[in-house]
């Protein structure tokens, strides 16, 4: 009997951490979302994590009759890729990113997490007031 416990529990246990390891530190997945940057916000009760929202040209039907923008939510762990983002509000920006299964409190609320920023622009509505004069021309 002394036997199996002592071969039964560090199975237990190292199935255990294989299983956190998969659910919270396993990237699933990874790419690059582009879109115009809605926002970037500090929040948080204990963990203080930015949090942003990134919204992608086009449209998609959740049901009939129902059209929404394409959003995708996202955790930064990065204070200086963050502070960049804040400033950049509204421009169109390209972002790396990487998917897990889980989330962590000190991640983030979001499955999401931006590592990189792949380039900033302005939207291509917003031309200033020169080059429309030179456009014009």
């Amino acid at each position: 009997m002394k036997k199996f416990i002592a071969i039964a529990i560090p199975l237990i246990l190292l199935n255990l951490v294989g299983v956190g390891y998969f659910k919270f530190y396993f990237v699933f997945g990874e790419g690059v979302k582009s879109g115009e940057l809605n926002y970037v916000v500090k929040k948080g009760i204990i963990f203080k994590t930015y949090e942003g929202k990134l919204i992608q040209s086009g449209v998609k039907s959740s049901g009939s009759g129902s059209i929404q923008s394409n959003e995708f939510i996202f955790s930064v762990e990065d204070e200086k890729i963050a502070e960049q983002l804040m400033v950049n509000s509204g421009k169109e920006i390209q972002l790396y990113y990487r998917e897990y299964y889980g989330k962590l409190p000190w991640r983030g609320y979001s499955n999401y997490i931006v590592d990189s920023i792949i380039s900033i622009k302005e939207p291509v509505g917003n031309k200033g007031i020169e080059e429309l004069m030179y456009i014009e021309q």
